[in-house]
């Protein structure tokens, strides 16, 4: 039987995935990320050089299923920050990883960087609008998407209703708060009254 590299590679990532989220980057253990992953700790220095390294393609393949899953929409703000709210609670792991790299590592990689900052240039070409409004509005999408976490889901009035009626009417907040900050920021400066 042939060795499959690849394959090898998707669990180790797969298996780190699960050990950064858990422990974070200073408390993951190479030895249980390659047992995890029925490999060794050799293949994991072979495939990425470091446990640090290890954590990066772990965050920047999370964040490419992220951007498929959650495609930028620079039209459509509100749909946009729907659709990475919907994959964040589905997948609480990513923005529990990204929590870690904040912790840890708190130097944005240049890909973070370049993700970020092309997204607020497709923001200001569409809207005809500054990088400094659009970077801002980039920022406040981000928060808004990353704000339901298990605190949020467990904080609840008793006449709220259940947990998916809590979500539901957050979710509705967010994408809600979006639009009117997308309104206000990218309309372009507010028209002059003489009086």
């Amino acid at each position: 039987m042939a060795y499959d590299s690849t394959a090898t590679r998707a669990r180790l990532l797969a298996a780190a995935y699960e050990e950064f989220v858990r422990v974070g980057l200073a408390g993951a253990r190479v030895e249980r990320i390659a047992t995890a992953a029925s490999a060794n700790k050799q293949a994991i220095y072979a495939y990425f050089g470091s446990k640090e390294a290890l954590f990066d393609a772990v965050l920047a393949d999370r964040l490419r299923i992220l951007a498929d899953v959650a495609p930028f929409t620079p039209d459509d703000l509100p749909g946009y920050v729907g659709a990475l709210f919907d994959a964040l609670v589905a997948d609480p792991g990513v923005q529990r990883l990204s929590q870690w790299k904040m912790l840890e590592i708190p130097e944005a990689s240049e890909g973070e960087v370049d993700a970020h900052v092309s997204k607020a240039a497709a923001l200001a070409d569409h809207h005809g609008v500054g990088m400094a409004a659009a970077t801002d509005v980039m920022m406040i999408v981000l928060a808004a998407a990353l704000s339901w976490n298990t605190t949020a889901a467990k904080i609840r009035n008793p006449l709220d209703g259940d947990a998916a009626q809590r979500l539901a009417d957050h979710r509705a907040a967010v994408v809600g708060a979006v639009a009117a900050v997308a309104d206000a920021l990218l309309s372009g400066p507010p028209a002059r009254t003489d009086t």
